[in-house]
């Protein structure tokens, strides 16, 4: 990686190891079920010694300016959104990532909030509207939280989001989840709120995986799309 993102490039100059090591690290962190203990017994068989907590800090710092490169290459997502929200443990109490997939299962965004309630779902519509335009139809699950924070985006607009609430057409995005569960399990929950919500735009860059990233016909593969964006 001869070239970095000037910002990027700002974040690594302080942390005094090779270029490489730590964007792949981060890569590994947030794209597979591995503990930060397995990356640190990973990269001794290499003959790199990292300590865990210094992996964590390093996901802490570079995934923010990932995560806002990828933003940036983005494929746009249509416009009939499913939207739900899952758990998510931090400091041994529940938090709500709000999450919302398009028709084809495409990620729409995420949100992680310290309540359930129509303050949170107004705030994470708010934001996914901001990054993504607005959809034509949401479908949602019996949640009267969720339906309030539409009614409330509506009142001010001239052409209405049209709200469906059915469970069976979020199953969707019900299933989505599973794939951020399976990442996050290993960790046995955050210890902070603010790293909890760096550490889930990472790995919500899932996204890769799906094919939602521009490539602009190079061909990258998952992994060299992710390094990439330190480019």
């Amino acid at each position: 990686m001869t070239t970095l993102n000037p910002t990027l490039a700002r974040v690594l100059k302080r942390l005094h190891y090779p270029l490489d090591v730590i964007p792949t690290c981060v890569c590994w962190y947030v794209a597979y079920p591995l503990s930060l203990r397995h990356l640190e017994e990973m990269m001794a068989e290499r003959g790199i010694p990292v300590d865990h907590s210094t992996v964590h800090r390093w996901a802490i710092k570079v995934l923010p300016v990932l995560e806002k490169a990828f933003r940036r290459n983005k494929r746009t997502v249509g416009r009939s959104w499913r939207m739900d929200e899952t758990y998510i443990k931090v400091r041994g109490q529940w938090k709500y990532l709000y999450r919302a997939v398009d028709k084809e299962g495409n990620t729409v965004d995420f949100l992680l909030r310290a309540h359930r309630d129509k303050a949170a779902a107004r705030r994470y519509f708010e934001k996914a509207i901001d990054q993504n335009g607005e959809p034509e139809t949401v479908t949602i699950d019996k949640s009267g939280a969720n339906l309030a924070a539409l009614d409330a985006l509506n009142a001010a607009r001239e052409t209405p989001i049209k709200i469906r609430q059915n469970k069976y057409l979020n199953n969707v995005v019900e299933q989505d989840h599973r794939a951020i569960k399976r990442r996050t399990r290993p960790m046995l929950g955050f210890k902070d709120f603010c790293c909890a919500r760096i550490l889930l735009s990472g790995i919500d860059m899932h996204m890769i995986a799906k094919g939602q990233m521009e490539d602009r016909g190079v061909g990258y593969t998952r992994a060299e799309q992710f390094y990439s964006l330190a480019a």
